[in-house]
């Protein structure tokens, strides 16, 4: 079964970013996932624009940018001008007066634009936005912090999103407290991607290739 890796850099080791880098590319991961956080729509400071940069110049797998910040449009062409064609950003619809205008930047930047939804962002909410954006960022934990539990009640909004997916050709992705169960569940129900963290890739003691390995060779 085909489904997408991607690893989130906020768990990294920042005492050995490089070798991180590296170590997961060789592992197989399929995009470095980078939260940006400004302090004011969520309650915590994550990577910076630096941070961002250094992966990006540091390894060819694509990026899938985060931003969990205040009125995007006005600090978008800072990230989108240090990307490459075909990386991904996603936004927060809750966070810009105009959400289409933002996307619209990154669609002309030649990036793939995406929409990022809060456990408490009903699927309805971001109904018309779904016939922009390629890709949609399900969070099943409140954003902010690593380490979270997950939140059962956004089970159903997943349900309701695979079901416009086709419709409305966008891919979707998982974000927050993924384990091998999560994956198990939902990969065969229609979700193309999965957000790793602390739950099943960072801190384990293991080489990130074999977690990785494990986790592609999960039985469905």
């Amino acid at each position: 079964m085909q489904f997408e890796l991607m690893a989130s850099m906020m768990c990294a080791n920042y005492g050995h970013l490089e070798q991180e880098v590296r170590e997961l590319e060789d592992g197989g991961i399929d995009s470095f996932h980078i939260d940006i956080m400004d302090g004011r729509f969520v309650a915590n400071f994550a990577m910076s624009l630096n941070d961002m940069r250094y992966i990006a110049s540091a390894s060819s797998v694509p990026l899938d940018v985060h931003l969990m910040i205040e009125h995007p449009n006005n600090r978008v062409g800072l990230f989108l001008k240090n990307l490459r064609p075909g990386d991904t950003v996603y936004i927060h619809l809750e966070a810009e007066y105009h959400p289409s205008t933002t996307l619209q930047a990154i669609i002309d930047a030649g990036m793939i634009p995406g929409i990022a939804i809060n456990p408490g962002t009903s699927a309805e909410t971001i109904t018309e936005m779904l016939r922009i954006v390629k890709k949609v960022l399900v969070m099943s934990v409140n954003p902010g912090n690593a380490g979270q539990m997950f939140l059962p009640y956004v089970g159903k909004k997943i349900t309701k999103l695979l079901a416009l997916k086709k419709d409305m050709d966008f891919e979707l992705y998982w974000d927050g407290a993924c384990t091998a169960d999560k994956i198990q569940e939902y990969a065969p129900r229609g979700v193309n991607g999965f957000v790793l963290g602390t739950s099943l890739l960072f801190g384990k003691g293991r080489p990130y290739g074999d977690i990785l390995q494990d986790i592609r060779e999960l039985r469905f």
